[in-house]
Parts: C-alpha cells; structure tokens; sequence
C-alpha cells in the first residue's frame, strides 16, 4: 500500500523577544600578550637597568610569535633588556615611541564630515562636497591633487607696486559650540555699564552703526568727540520720575494693556510722574528718604539724541561695545583679540584714556600673530610708541619666530625693508634673511596658501617659473628687487645655499657672478675684503640665542680661509655673561671634522679684523643693547694674540640674542 505524498511547510517558532546580536568573543591573553611586550618593549629597554639588576622578562618564541634579534634602522625595538651603548638599539627605541602621523593617518583626522557628504537631491549626480569653513588648496577639479599647492606656471604680471592679494581672503573661522551663546554687542556693553550705579536713568540716546546706545551725561565728558555732539545737540527735556513704585506698576500695566486709549495713556503717566530739576540744582539740595530718586529705579526723560557715523573696516559693533563701555569705569578692560578695533573706536571718539591704555596693552602683547596688524593700527592711529615697540621685537624676532609663521605675509614690504636695513637687526647668518625674503615673495605670489610651506615646496615653486630670466628681471618681480638689495649677498659663502640661490632662479645672474668673483678675489688675497669699506653696511653677520640652561654657547665663524670662535660664558653672577671670540688653529678640536677636511685654512700668521659685538635682550618690556662698535685688531695664532676683547654684561634676562660682525680689511 503506497502512502499518499503530502506537502509540508516548516513554519519557524515565533520569538517572542526582539533580537540582539552577540558580542564577538574576547581573545585570548595568549595572543595578546605577544602585542603587549612588543608594544612595551621599547619603553623598558629606555629605562634601563632596574633596581634588584633583574633582565626583564622575554616573550616566549614561537612560530607566530618571533622576536627578532637584528632587524633594520627603520624597524621597531623589540627586546626588553637594557640599550646600554647600543646605538643602532636606541635610535629603533625612539622611534618606536615616537611615532609621527602618516599620510594614511592624516588623510583619516583631516577627512570631511560624513554628514555632510550625503546627496539628498536625487536628481543631480553625487559629488563629494567640502566645508566652507575649511581652507581650499585647490582652484579647479572635482579631484584634489598634492601639486595644487605648488602651480606650474606663474602668476599673472603685477604692477610696479604690488597690493596685497590677501587682503580679501577671509580669516580662518573659529569654533564655536553649536551650544554656545555667542556674546551679542547689547550683552558686552552692559557688562561694562553695569558695573557703575548713577541714580538716574540714561539721558543720551547714541545712534551708532545701526544701534541705539543709552549713555548717561557725565561718563560722556571723557570723549571729546562725544562731548562736542552733546554740545552741538538740542537740550534735553525736564527729567521725570515716578512717584514710588506703585505709580511705576500702575503706569507699566496701563501701557502694555489694549484695553486703555492714548489719551487715558497719556493722563495716567501725568499723574503718576514728578518733574525734577536738572542735576547741578539736584546735587544742591537735600534730598530725602522720601524722594523719588530713591524710591524708583527707572526715569522717565526724554533723551538727547546724537548721531556718530564711524567708516573704519576695523571697526564693529562689537568693538564699540566694548569702547563704550569702558567710559563707565577708570581701568582699561580690553581682550587682546579686540585691542585693535577698540583702540580704532577709541581713536575717532578722541578717548584719550582708552587710547593709551589698547596701547599699553598692544606692547605686552606682541607676538609673532598680533605684531603685523599692531604695526599697522598703530601707524592708522598715530601710536608712535606701539610702532616703536613692534619694530623693536621685528628687528629681534623676524628670524627666529616670525620667519616660521604664516603671519609673514600680512608683513607691509615698506616695513620689512626698512626692517633689513636696521643696524639692530639680528640673524643667525646672511642667508637665513634671503631665505626669508624668498619665503615672503612666495607668500605674496601665492596668497591662496593658508600654511607655512616647506623649504622644498619653495624651492620647487620658484625653479618651476620660466628659466629664461630670473623672477626680478621679469615685470612680476621688479617691486621685489629693493628688497633682495638691502641683503649682504658676499656674506652667503656656503656652497649649498649658493646652489639653492641658483635653482631659485630669483636673483639675475649677474649677481651670483659678483657674489662668487668677490669670494675668489678675497680668497685669492689672503682674505682682504678690498671692495667693502663701509663696516655698517658690508659686515658679515652671525649670531645666536641664549635661552637654555647650559652656561656657554659657542660656534664657528668661518670667513676666506680664517675660522673664528664666537662665545657667550655665563659667570658666576646671576645673569652676568661675558662675549668674545678668537681665532682658531688649522688643528683645532673645536672645528669638526668636515671643517678640517674640507675647509680652506689660511696659513697667515696673523689677520687684521675690524669687529663689533652686539648683545640685546628685553628687561621690564623694554629693549636694552650692548654693543662694542667697530673695532680693529689683529689676529694671531697665540694665545695673548687669538682672543679678542671680553665685553661683560650684567642683568641679562633671557633670551639674549648675541650678534658678532666682521669684515677683513686690506692689510
């Protein structure tokens, strides 16, 4: 008997829980333990023998887990023993802990917004999107690539005087917290006016960029452009208070109901308010407990009203918020982030007071972000101290710190040439100023750059322009040629940085032929520098900065075959250093060893060398220099003869920047 086919359905069991997923497992110690001791190895074997002279402990080896006993320089460390004076040991060490981002990594940490790369219009084609608030480095392409920021071909000719193109270009936001209540112009003011109690209300209404400003009489006697307008304005009506607070109340609620008509409006606050006189007349008399001055807050005056017209870029409402609200106090209250436009505020309100306080504040406050905009307010506002004080920290400073940052643009030319041609201006040698000019002249060609580039990326660039003449032969360049002719061009006397000056293609090649028939002429003459007869304007520079904690600092200055030690020796007085330099000999152990193997040495006995020492620092916010003048002596071999003058300097704060300057006249 045959059985009957049935067809079956497997229905599945209802849950009746929703569903979670599972947690992966956790591994297993025994393979996390063979990335922990290769993680921490470096760091181990950097510390070095332990107390109880115990070795640590190894991992063990197997075929997964393989402790390699030699491996390359750019590989990691992976023994935990002591590195002792294993120097190929230590340097896989310190690179194991320090680990810079990759390209990889930086590509992850500077990626956009995957919020902001959704395509919600349908109908158009998805295209990647980047942040307004972030820089934009390329100009064209749905694709960015790593040449954007060096162009292969240069920039359109510009005038004889070049204006700076980045002065349209918007600064980079900052974050704000979407969180955040960002302070209104309204809100900054009445934190300065509501410091000061006055017994009356405000009697002077300000019309000033588009806001109404509720000013009180007295505090307005310490702007003299405020004072004239009241002056020139029509007096105000009688001054009215109310009775006591209960007339207040009543008057209030008749006002802001719907049901009461004008007229009954009009009655209401008649009846409810009391004339007073005007405040020389009230300061008179004596006034009670029960005056109307004491028992109610708010008065009830008809203002004067004044109209300032303010046509300053720099200005906003923001920084006039903050200039008027610091009429109602005696102290200068003003963030250095907005010095500048309140000191512009300040400036055509003739505050005096306030004027000199953003200057004061300006001084404290120069660094290498402020120090461009603070030249430039102070020569708009006419603050002659403050563009003295800039100067000053220019002359010390454009190399060391200003020459490193993007702010080197906002730089005017005409500053920094006269910058260039300051006696004081301090530089570790004369081609750490051309390299700053070139950066400079990369900066004002290229204003789209929002980051300090690289020496590379600057030498690229200007070697990609046309090699048919150099970039001040051609008419983009020829308002940059004052500029590279303050520089000491015979003082670059190091092979590679001529051949960076040549591939750079900037300077003509006249120039770099005079430079290089000067060094053959003075070498071939036993060093005189016969064409240099102005000392101020032709001796070669080196200098360097104390601001560490060993107590001497020394380096070489090499010129024509004559090599020279320059020093700075702390004494035993605090902040007393004495500064010399001497002559060295051809087998001297200060000179290193490419110096003695490939350098020219003179084999001249003596040197006749006109010098000058030059020490300045900074002592309570102001500049203090030390300096020799010229002076000429001759060098020997000896030791009465090698050494120069000793100038000793005490109360030195540092940092102490230290310049030496030479030049080796006929002898």
């Amino acid at each position: 008997m045959m059985a009957e086919a049935k067809t079956m359905t497997y229905l599945p069991p209802k849950l009746h829980t929703s569903y979670y997923p599972t947690f992966p497992p956790k591994p297993s110690e025994d393979s996390l333990s063979y990335i922990r001791s290769v993680l921490t190895a470096p760091t181990t074997a950097l510390m070095g023998v332990v107390v109880d002279g115990r070795k640590p402990e190894r991992h063990a080896v197997t075929p997964r887990c393989r402790v390699r006993k030699m491996v390359g320089g750019t590989n990691r460390w992976r023994l935990p023993e002591s590195l002792g004076s294993d120097l190929l040991g230590s340097s896989q060490a310190l690179r194991a802990i320090n680990l810079p981002y990759n390209e990889s990594m930086v590509h992850i940490l500077t990626a956009e917004n995957p919020h902001q790369s959704i395509n919600l219009d349908m109908e158009k084609p998805y295209k990647f999107p980047l942040a307004d608030m972030r820089p934009r480095t390329t100009t064209g392409g749905d694709r960015p690539v790593a040449s954007s920021m060096l162009p292969q071909c240069p920039s359109p000719p510009y005038s004889a005087q070049p204006k700076p193109k980045y002065a349209g270009i918007p600064p980079i936001p900052t974050f704000v917290p979407s969180r955040a209540r960002p302070a209104k112009p309204m809100d900054v003011f009445h934190y300065h006016s509501k410091r000061t109690t006055y017994p009356t209300g405000p009697d002077v209404l300000l019309h000033c960029a588009g806001m109404d400003w509720e000013l009180h009489r007295p505090f307005l006697q310490k702007s003299e452009t405020l004072s004239s307008l009241l002056n020139y304005a029509d007096n105000p009506c009688p001054r009215y208070y109310y009775k006591n607070k209960a007339s207040e109340t009543l008057d209030n609620y008749i006002n802001r109901s719907h049901i009461y008509s004008n007229e009954y409006r009009e009655i209401s606050s008649r009846l409810n308010k009391v004339e007073v006189k005007d405040e020389a007349e009230l300061g008179k008399e004596r006034r009670g407990l029960d005056h109307p001055a004491h028992t109610s807050a708010r008065c009830m005056a008809n203002m004067t009203v004044i109209t300032l017209d303010l046509k300053d870029p720099v200005i906003t409402k923001h920084s006039i918020a903050v200039a008027l609200g610091n009429l109602y106090h005696d102290e200068t209250e003003v963030e250095v982030v907005d010095v500048v436009g309140v000191l512009a505020v300040a400036y055509h309100l003739k505050f005096k007071h306030l004027e000199n306080g953003c200057a004061r504040i300006m001084m404290r406050s120069i660094r290498s972000r402020t120090v461009c905009s603070f030249y430039q307010a102070a020569v708009k506002y006419k603050q002659h101290e403050v563009a003295t004080s800039c100067e000053r920290w220019l002359e010390c400073n454009l190399i060391p710190q200003l020459s490193t940052q993007i702010q080197l643009r906002d730089l005017p030319m005409d500053v920094l040439q006269k910058i260039l041609k300051s006696s004081r201006l301090f530089t570790f040698n004369e081609y750490s100023l051309y390299k700053v000019l070139a950066y400079w002249v990369f900066l004002q060609m290229n204003p789209q750059i929002q980051l300090m580039p690289s020496h590379s990326s600057v030498l690229a660039y200007f070697n990609s322009l046309p090699k048919n003449s150099s970039l001040l032969e051609r008419e983009e360049g020829q308002a940059y040629a004052p500029l590279f002719q303050t520089l000491r061009l015979h003082g670059i006397i190091d092979s590679s940085h001529i051949q960076d000056i040549q591939q750079m293609n900037i300077l003509p090649q006249s120039w770099i032929v005079h430079i290089l028939a000067q060094h053959y002429q003075a070498l071939h003459g036993g060093g005189d520098m016969t064409l240099m007869t102005n000392f101020n304007a032709a001796a070669i520079r080196q200098g360097f900065i104390v601001d560490d904690e060993p107590p001497y600092h020394s380096e070489v200055f090499s010129l024509h075959g004559f090599h020279f030690e320059i020093k700075a020796v702390r004494t035993s007085k605090r902040g007393t250093y004495s500064f010399y330099m001497q002559r060295l000999k051809p087998t001297d152990p200060t000179l290193t060893f490419r110096q003695c193997e490939r350098a020219t040495f003179s084999m001249r006995p003596d040197r006749d060398v006109k010098y000058k020492i030059m020490v300045q620092t900074v002592h309570d916010g102001e500049q203090e220099l030390y300096t020799t003048g010229p002076l000429t002596q001759r060098f020997g071999l000896g030791d009465k003869t090698s050494r120069s003058e000793v100038m000793t300097v005490d109360n030195l704060v540092k940092p102490i920047f230290v310049s030496f300057a030479l030049i080796f006249p006929p002898s």
